[in-house]
Formats: structure tokens, sequence, C-alpha cells
């Protein structure tokens, strides 16, 4: 549409927005046909471009001494459909009332339309003067493009922006590299919901090399630094690829948002996946379409280092000459860099490999000089097949993995796409991301952070954070077999199919081809195929059961799988995402790892005395409780209306701590105890009340009121008719509850609700924005429970706000007794497990078991629908 046509047919600023809408139709069509993004994104800038001429002319500042200039992304004649549209108004001076009418009715125009306007008004001497001041505003300078007004203003803006002193190619080079190091120390480029402009390898990464470029080269565009010898045709087309399909879901995500939305939120990636033409497979297509995602920011972040590097080495070279230390006739050390001394090294495919063993046996080394990385690069596109099927890149490996720095080589190879040249399967799991919210990072991510947990075992600084795992670490026969088993531990995922059996096969061949011995072959495969059990156990079983604890040892054999399990479980869980990690945990799988250490060094034939275990549990508490001065026979006689298992599923200080508080209540209200210490890395809550309906379901819905964390469950009952509850209990971010305030506050609201006796759950708080996404179905399974005259269930669903205190609230109307829970959430799912009997003392019958189900079922489904 002509200028001319647009001042006539958008005399109102609501015609001008119906326009832009329809413009957003159009685009969305023509984007759903499959056009080209880069066609689309100029042809929403030439139409803003028509617009704002036509708007200027028609409120007759075409007749005004102000230049109209599009500055920033605008100014790059780049324009996605709700960007913001970045002006600079350039005045000679201050402007005529008349004028100055005119500016602000044109403004206050564009805003009406629709238009997210950013603008600044400002003389020559200003704008030279602030952007030398602020590096934004120089880089927005830098792309200023003339929309209407005098020539000469601008022309004299341009040169300016240009000359010397306005920021030298040094100055400005150092300022946006610490910019980026700025930007990227706030996101991961493997965040959940990634920021497509500014997270490492995103859009802003790419444009920083333009900006320096446009700087150093005087550069209008990327493709020019080709023409200048610095940027090679196939790395241009790869950045060019890269920025296409980062404009793909930032144009996508604008068409569905409806606003200049930058992050793929949760709420919104099935969509985009929908408009870009995914359709879920094996992988859900917001899977296929993230996992494109972050292979393409991974190749960014390659290239960003590379330039910038060679940037580097162009404006500051002559100032700062780094150290060079000869490594051998191949190789040397150029500061921290490694550097290979020919241009065509590595078209022998060893030396790709020997370039990471260097960096492992030379501590100094950090990473690979660009012109190196250049040839690295290109070798590594040429290769004909992978790595490992060459025996001499087999022996180089071995002896990296060997290495006491080895996963930092490996690291370094999974950084430049090594590891997946090596190990085919690898690139399987490259960018392969799980669309839910326990998993915080890509598979191929997830398992590089466990390498380099296993590292951190290894360091002395980490001795208080993970105190046994830096024990086992040194005491593993070989600590290579449990980096082999990492790298695997995952490989399985993404193709259907149990991953940890898929991996143990792939693992096994692997240290076949590899020449490893038949032990240490079968170990890395076993501790593949077993590498989820130790948490399974820890977390979700009842690990105070010795029959718990002596199956789970058969399982493991030995001591030397035992601590390479739980070296690798602790890594495993620590990598999943950055919350995941607790004291609670940590002391869950210690506890289970000693448990089971003493069975096996015990041996089958001697097997855990109950009766004794409870007469030493008893025994020590009350040995405790007389030094306090409590009476022998007033503690006898308070002992004599618990039953066993109490005394088996607490600790003698636990044990004393409750006989003392009982023994002191003189009220007839429920007694509340919240521990001033850590048990198992949490906070212990336990109530003594009067047994009565609906007491979890009340408990639960005052914790989940207070938003605290319920991680473990035992429900006792005295054989009087009391209840003898215990729950370990966290902050929302994993910490014991440990503030005096807070404590009072949870021990004042349970002890009011247990003394009202509604029957009425209260309301509880809505689904937060995150979890609206996800779908988890509600699925409930009986298993077959060790102890006579009870159940076993496990419950599935959607950890909603009051989950457990709606699960409670079921169990009381389905006339359910609970008497034990264990609770996990991974990420959007609660996977809880729940020991159940009937109100008369027996386990469940099938008649009550589907009536259970149906029950927990129709309320937790109907509930999550959203």
């Amino acid at each position: 549409m002509h200028a001319l046509r647009l001042r006539t047919a958008m005399n109102t600023a609501l015609t001008a927005k119906n326009a832009l809408k329809q413009q957003n139709q159009e685009l969305l069509e023509r984007f759903s046909a499959g056009e080209s993004v880069t066609a689309l994104v100029s042809q929403r800038c030439r139409f803003v471009d028509e617009l704002l001429i036509a708007q200027w002319q028609a409120h007759q500042l075409d007749e005004t001494p102000i230049a109209l200039i599009a500055v920033g992304g605008y100014g790059r004649g780049e324009l996605h459909p709700q960007s913001d549209v970045d002006l600079l108004f350039l005045i000679q001076g201050a402007l005529a009332q008349s004028d100055e009418a005119k500016l602000s009715q044109f403004i206050a125009f564009l805003w009406d339309s629709g238009l997210e306007v950013g603008h600044s008004v400002r003389t020559l001497d200003e704008t030279i003067a602030q952007g030398k001041a602020d590096i934004t505003i120089a880089t927005n300078l830098l792309e200023a493009r003339l929309l209407c007004g005098p020539q000469a203003m601008f022309n004299t803006l341009y040169d300016k922006v240009r000359e010397g002193d306005f920021w030298p190619a040094s100055d400005f080079f150092v300022a946006k590299r610490d910019e980026q190091v700025m930007r990227h120390a706030k996101a991961s480029a493997f965040d959940l919901e990634p920021n497509l402009k500014s997270c490492p390898g995103g859009l802003r990464d790419i444009q920083t090399i333009t900006w320096v470029a446009m700087r150093y080269f005087d550069a209008s565009c990327a493709e020019e630094l080709v023409a200048h010898g610095f940027l090679e045709q196939d790395e241009l087309e790869e950045l060019l690829e890269c920025q296409g399909y980062l404009w793909q879901l930032r144009f996508a995500l604008h068409l569905i948002s409806g606003r200049d939305e930058n992050r793929l939120l949760f709420d919104l990636q099935r969509q985009v996946a929908e408009l870009l033409g995914y359709k879920d497979e094996t992988q859900l297509a917001v899977e296929q379409m993230m996992k494109r995602y972050y292979r393409t920011v991974r190749r960014v972040m390659e290239l960003n280092q590379m330039l910038l590097q060679l940037f580097k080495r162009a404006t500051l070279g002559h100032t700062k000459e780094l150290e060079i230390q000869p490594i051998d006739e191949y190789y040397q050390r150029r500061g921290s860099f490694i550097e290979s001394l020919q241009a065509d090294l590595f078209k022998d495919p060893v030396e790709i490999m020997r370039v990471f063993l260097h960096a492992a046996r030379n501590s100094n080394i950090k990473g690979i000089y660009a012109p190196t990385l250049r040839s690295l690069r290109r070798a590594r596109r040429a290769l004909q097949a992978p790595l490992m099927d060459n025996e001499d890149c087999r022996k180089v490996f071995l002896e990296i993995l060997r290495h006491p720095r080895g996963i930092a080589s490996l690291s370094l190879m999974h950084r430049h796409g090594i590891l997946s040249a090596y190990l085919p399967a690898w690139r399987n799991i490259e960018g392969q991301m799980q669309f839910d919210l326990f998993h915080a990072y890509t598979v191929d991510e997830h398992t590089h952070r466990l390498l380099l947990n296993i590292d951190r075992f290894s360091q002395t600084e980490q001795k208080d954070e993970f105190p046994l795992g830096s024990i086992l670490i040194n005491q593993l026969p070989k600590k290579g077999l449990l980096v082999l088993a990492a790298i695997f531990h995952d490989i399985g995922k993404g193709r259907g199919g149990d991953h940890s059996k898929l991996g143990a096969v792939d693992a096994q061949d692997f240290c076949d081809l590899h020449g490893l011995n038949k032990h240490d072959g079968r170990l890395v495969s076993w501790l593949v195929e077993n590498h989820l059990v130790m948490s399974v156990t820890a977390q979700r079983r009842d690990i105070s059961d010795p029959d718990v604890v002596a199956e789970f040892a058969d399982r493991v054999r030995d001591a030397v799988h035992l601590s390479y399990l739980y070296c690798l479980t602790v890594a495993d869980i620590c990598a999943t995402n950055e919350k995941t990690w607790n004291n609670w945990k940590g002391s869950l799988l210690r506890d289970l790892y000693f448990s089971t250490q003493r069975v096996l060094a015990r041996g089958k034939e001697k097997p855990v005395d109950i009766r004794a275990r409870v007469r030493e549990h008893q025994g020590k508490a009350k040995k405790e409780l007389l030094r306090r001065g409590i009476k022998e026979k007033s503690l006898d006689t308070l002992w004599q209306r618990f039953k066993a298992d109490y005394f088996l599923r607490h600790q003698p200080n636990q044990v004393a701590w409750h006989a003392e508080a009982i023994l002191k209540h003189k009220h007839d209200e429920a007694l509340v105890l919240i521990s001033k210490h850590t048990t198992r890395g949490g906070t212990e809550l336990f109530v003594y009340s009067q047994d009565k309906p609906k007491l979890f379901a009340t408990v639960m819905a005052v914790l989940d009121n207070k938003n605290i964390n319920v991680h473990d469950a035992n429900i006792m009952t005295s054989k009087d008719g009391y209840a003898l509850d215990s729950f370990v209990i966290l902050e929302q971010d994993g910490s014991p509850v440990s503030q005096i305030s807070r404590i009072q506050g949870i021990k004042k609201a349970l002890v009011k609700a247990l003394s009202n006796d509604t029957a009425k759950l209260p309301k509880f708080k809505k689904l937060p924005r995150k979890m609206k996404p996800f779908r988890v179905p509600t699925q409930v399974s009986f298993l077959p429970a060790r102890k006579p005259g009870t159940s076993m269930m496990e419950l599935i669903a959607l950890d909603s706000p009051g989950l457990l205190a709606k699960v409670g609230d079921i169990f009381y109307r389905c006339e359910i007794t609970l008497l034990a829970a264990k609770i996990t959430t991974i990420g959007e799912r609660a996977e809880d497990f729940f020991m159940l009997q009937t109100r008369d003392g027996q386990q469940l019958n099938e008649t009550q078991q589907e009536a259970l189900s149906e029950a927990l079922a129709k309320a937790l489904d109907t509930h999550n629908q959203v």
C-alpha cells in the first residue's frame, strides 16, 4: 500500500489499528503457508514504514526541521508482528510550539493505533553525548535508518557515529562482550522457558557478532564479513540458518500471544509447535520443536565464542599478547587456549581426539583457540564415520576417560560437538527435552552436568555438601567406569521403551568395542540399567522396613556396586534441576547406603531382630528421659499405650522428644511439636491428639495453606485411640522450616484447625500458570503389601494445590485408614505411596480398591480441568 493510500485510508487511529490487525492476520496466513520468515519480517517493517511516513505527512511534520529515524531492530529493517518500533526524532534545537504539538499528536496517534513505540527527541549533540555514555544507545545508532526529514541532518549523524572517537572499535568490543557476559549470567541456554532474544545462543548473540563487525569493519550486515575474510561462507550460512529458525519461533510466538513476547512459555509452546507444523510422534511435537531450538542455540554459542575471540585478537591483540608455551611439535598453549601449529592437522581423525587429551593433561587449558576451533569445526563436518570406529581414536578416548581431569576434557568435547562425533548415540540425545517441570535441562546437558558433579565429589571444598560422596569417589576401584555409566545412563531416552534397559545394552556394546574386560563391562551396564533404583527406594519406599533394605541389598549384591550406585545417584539427582537436591534427599540416600552396607556385611544368615530393635530404642530413650527427671512409672504407662511399630519407625531421640512433651502436656487441645533440629535434612512435625475423622486431611490443608511441602508421613494410632502422626516438612525451596515466627504460626494454625470439628475443606490456591499446560491423568494402582492386614497404594496425579488434603478427604469418605505415606513430587507430577487399611484393620478387598480408585480419579481429575 502506498503512502498516499495509507494517508487517506488511515485518518483515524482506529482505522490504523484495524489495518495493523488485518496485516497481522495476513502474516499469519502467509506464515502458516510456509512463506519465508525473512520475507515476512521485512514485509512487516515496510508496512510500518509506510504507515509512519503517511502519518508524518498527514500531521504536516514533513514541513518541520525534524528527522524521523528508525533505530535498533526497526532500524535494521527487521520487525516481528508485535516488536517495539524504536524511533529517534532528531532536532536542530528547541522546537517551535506548533511543531512540538504536531510531534506530540503524531506520537499519540502511533500509540492509539496499537504500535509499541519507543522514542526519544534529541539534538545531534545530545544524541552523540548519550551514545558515548551508553553502549545500548550507541548500538542502536549504528543501525539508524532515515524515514523522513532532512537528509543532511541524518548524514551528519551517520558520520559522527562512525568517527573513531565515538566508540573506538576496541572499547566497543569490550563493552559488547561484557554486556553479553552479564546477560548470560542471568539465564541458561537450556532454560525450560527460554528467552529467544537474551538467552545464551539466542538472537542477541547473533546480533552481537554483527554489531562488533559493524563497528570494526563499518559493515552493514553479516554477509559483508565474508568479503572481509573474517567469516567463512559456510559459517555465514550456519549463522543465517540459526537466525532463521529463531526468527520462526519468535514470529510464531508474537502471532499466538498477541504481544511482544520473547519467552517460550509452557502455555505457548504447544501452540507454537503446532503453528510450525510439528506433529506428535514418538516424541511430542513440542519436544521435537524444542530439540531443534536447543541444538540451534548450541551452534550459535560456538560460533559466537569463536568469532568474538577472533574479534578480540583483531581489536586487542596488539595490546594483550597471550603467553605461549610449547606442548609438542603439533600444539602449543596460547594463554588458556590450545592451538594447533598446522592448519590441516585434523585431517587425521586421531588428532581431533588428541586435542582433548592434551586439555586433560594440562590444567591451564580452558578452551580452544579460535583459528584452531575453526579447523576443528571444518574437520568435524567432513567426518564420514563416527570417531569411535577408529581403533586409535578409541585408545585416546580411554586415556581421556582414565585421566584424573578427563571429565573436564569430556565437557570440552561436548561443547564443541566432538562427543557426538565420537559416539553416535550421544547425537540422538543432543537437545532432547522432556515437556515437564522436573527435567530442567536437555538430556545431553543433564548428563553433562552429572559428569561435572562427579568431578565435584573429588574437590576438597565440596566435602561439606557431599560428605559421603567425597569419600566414596576416592575409594572406587576405577572412577572411569562411573564416568562411562554417567554418559550412558540416559542415552536411551527419546527412542520409546525403557531408557534404562536400552542404555544398558548400548553401554555393554560400547565396553566390548573398547576392549574393557567382562567384569567392568557388566558393572557399567548394571549401573545404567539400575541408575534409578536407589533414588526410587530411598524416596518412595519405607527404608525403616528391614525387608525393603534387604530387597535393595539383593539387587545391589556387594559393597562395590553400592558405592558406585550411590555416587551415580547423587550426581544424577543434583543434575536434574537446581531445586531437586536438598538435605532431606541427601539424608535418605545416606541412611539407605549405610543400612544396605550393614545388611551386606551381616549377610543373609543374620536377619534383623525386630524385638531387639524395639527394646534398643526404648532403652536408649528411657535412659535419656530418666536423666531429664521423667518418672519411669509414668513413662512405662505411656509406652504401654503405643504399638511396637511406633518404636520401630522412630529413633530413640525422637521417642524421647515425643514422650517428654506428651507427659508434660496438660491441655485438652492437640499437642503439636516442631523440631528445632533437622531430621533427615528436614523438619519433623509431630501431632498428638485424640484421633478424629479427617485428621490427616486437616493437617495437610493447613500445611498447604502455609506453603509447606510434606515429604514423609507416619500415621499411627495408639491402642486407646490417640493419633501419633509424624511428618517431615520443608519450605518450598527445600530448606528446613527454621524461623521461630514461622514455626509458631504453623503450630497455632494446626492447633486451631484440629480443635474445629468442621468436615469441610478450605478453598485452595489456583493452579499456577506454569502448571496449566500439563495434564497428568490420575492413576491409582495397588501393590503387594509386605505387612499383613495392609494395602499399598501408589497415586500419580497433577501436583495441584491442596492435593494431599483432598486425598485425605477421599480416604475419610471411603472409610479408609491411612497408616503411612511417602510423598514425592517430580516437577508437575505427584508420585505418592500410601499404606492403607480398612476401619476394622483389614487390607482392602477388590471392591474397596475399585471404589477408592474411582473416587480419587473423579475428585482429582475434575479439579484439574483448566
